[in-house]
């Protein structure tokens, strides 16, 4: 089978489990008219690839079933225009109410965010706080990841952090309004209680990436 073919099957598999929510191997077969066997190679790939997840269902008192669904990132492979309609909402409160309302309402909601942030990091040390935090932005889309570092940019003991966001999973509307990431600096240090922030790097100014240092005060 060609590569072309094997795409378009996953592709055809995670179709049908998005319409259906869960199928066993045998009846996606049936549906897609191939194999169980080569269904079941697709099957393992993809679940390697993290695009679904399986439970047992045990139908008898012989051995139990797969029965498989997607996983978020599999529901990711689907088109999502919700940036559209965000940036429109937006564009549509812009010309409706006040510089000073719209500047509250995104206030408003990184305070938020911040409080949320906050409340799943919890407390405790500050390296665990800051990789509490890359996993939750990671886990959002940002592509994150921490490290700390001394003075000289070398590895140090926990002070001091670098806090990198490879991709922007809001870039759309950043594009368009580049406020709503003004009180990133601000969220994070809610966030991460006792600590200052600043920006090292930022996607909206042309970089490939948005950096932050975070250290104790």
């Amino acid at each position: 089978m060609t590569t072309t073919q094997q795409h378009s099957t996953k592709q055809d598999i995670l179709q049908h489990l998005l319409k259906q929510g869960q199928a066993t191997a045998q009846n996606l077969a049936e549906c897609l008219r191939i194999s169980p066997q080569a269904v079941r190679r697709h099957l393992k790939d993809m679940e390697e690839e993290g695009l679904i997840v399986h439970e047992a269902v045990q139908t008898g008192m012989g051995r139990p079933s797969h029965t498989y669904g997607l996983s978020q990132s599999g529901r990711d492979r689907f088109p999502d225009r919700s940036d559209e309609f965000a940036i429109s909402l937006l564009d549509t409160l812009a010309e409706t109410i006040s510089q000073e309302q719209m500047k509250s309402i995104l206030q408003k909601q990184w305070e938020r965010k911040a409080l949320e942030y906050r409340d799943r990091i919890g407390s405790g040390l500050l390296k665990d706080r800051v990789t509490k935090l890359a996993a939750i932005r990671q886990a959002e889309g940002y592509m994150a990841e921490c490290h700390s570092i001394d003075t000289d940019g070398a590895v140090a003991d926990g002070n001091r952090f670098v806090l990198t966001e490879h991709h922007c999973a809001i870039s759309q509307i950043a594009e368009s309004f580049p406020s709503v990431c003004g009180h990133e600096l601000e969220m994070f240090a809610v966030a991460l209680q006792g600590c200052t922030v600043e920006r090292t790097h930022w996607i909206v100014d042309g970089e490939h990436r948005c950096g932050y240092l975070i250290q104790s005060k």
